[in-house]
């Protein structure tokens, strides 16, 4: 792939595959410069502060769950006779896909969410919006679907929804979880992601699909 700036993209794909096997501790100034084969110096001419080259690394997560995403509510079982997929189905498909990129690349969920750290605002990348923000417009979809589910304050609801994924996803993925239902085989993260689900569309989700 070509782009501009070949060793600032070297550099953060470093980044990315030691958040990925080693979590965000691993992610080092020095570290990432050793492993990219550049001097110590070199990431200062495209990341002003470590937490310029951090924001960076963590963008690519958000561009690999919104990917997830697409593919998850794109293959969502649709409602017959209606083609479109009723709104709870595009609700669990994103809550599973939120789970899951959880679970399996929990270095990169957790370097994601640290907005008490990474606001990229130091960030120099031309990508419009500080990192923090990044999850905005995932935010006002969830909230348009759950309108669609009849709640009554959908961006309550829909916080109140998030909040409840986000803990599945922290909790199964640190092992705290299946720890707790005792590594039941009956109980994985799909099957949680529909509690949470059922538990805050209630009837309102319940009736814009037939069981």
């Amino acid at each position: 792939m070509e782009t501009e700036n070949p060793l600032r993209e070297r550099l953060v794909d470093v980044g990315v595959e030691l958040v990925t096997f080693d979590g965000p501790a691993a992610l080092g100034l020095r570290e990432i410069a050793r492993r990219a084969g550049v001097s110590h110096g070199a990431p200062r001419r495209y990341f002003p502060t470590h937490r310029s080259l951090l924001s960076a690394i963590a963008r690519r997560g958000f561009t690999e769950l919104e990917e997830r995403f697409t593919a998850a509510t794109a293959g969502a079982p649709a409602q017959a006779p209606a083609p479109p997929p009723a709104p709870e189905e595009l609700v669990r498909a994103i809550g599973r896909a939120y789970v899951g990129y959880a679970v399996e690349r929990p270095g990169m969920f957790e370097l994601m969410f640290r907005h008490d750290l990474l606001d990229g605002s130091d960030d120099p990348a031309p990508q419009g919006t500080r990192l923090r923000e990044s999850t905005l417009p995932r935010f006002d979809l969830l909230v348009s679907l759950v309108a669609r589910c009849g709640a009554a304050d959908p961006a309550v609801t829909a916080a109140a929804l998030w909040a409840g994924l986000h803990g599945v996803a922290q909790l199964w993925s640190r092992g705290s979880l299946p720890l707790a239902l005792r590594d039941d085989p009956a109980v994985g993260p799909d099957r949680l992601v529909d509690t949470v689900v059922d538990a805050h569309l209630g009837a309102a989700g319940r009736g814009s699909l037939p069981r």
